[in-house]
């Protein structure tokens, strides 16, 4: 890859990391909806990478978001510990059946869900 291609595809991946943390931190999830479509289509990632990848990505981004809501006294640690806790044990089951699912599967499953929550949203 030269210079240029480099340059082009590293200004990708953080054009569509300021999308993501922008739209984690403003809606408080939604991440994943942004990054994983951007990294299968604009840089070619395998679905399963892309899928893994938007993982550790949103990682860093809850924990700084969390923190901001946080000290602005928007969470609330009582109701948050154990939706985190259950989010650790899905987390967990999730990561062991990605590699187990068919990338072409694995895409529709992630598109229904994008389709359900916009239903939702808008109804």
């Amino acid at each position: 890859m030269n210079d240029l291609n480099r340059r082009g595809w590293f200004i990708k991946i953080m054009v569509i990391g300021l999308i993501t943390g922008f739209c984690n931190g403003v809606f408080g999830a939604g991440g994943g909806m942004i990054a994983v479509p951007s990294m299968v289509h604009l840089l070619r990632f395998d679905e399963h990478e892309a899928h893994a990848t938007a993982i550790a990505v949103i990682l860093p981004l809850v924990i700084i978001s969390s923190f901001i809501y946080f000290r602005n006294g928007f969470l609330d640690l009582g109701k948050a510990i154990p939706v985190a806790a259950g989010g650790v044990m899905g987390g967990i089951i999730g990561a062991f059946f990605l590699h187990r699912i068919p990338s072409k599967w694995l895409h529709r499953i992630f598109a229904l869900f994008m389709i359900a929550a916009a239903i939702r949203l808008i109804v």
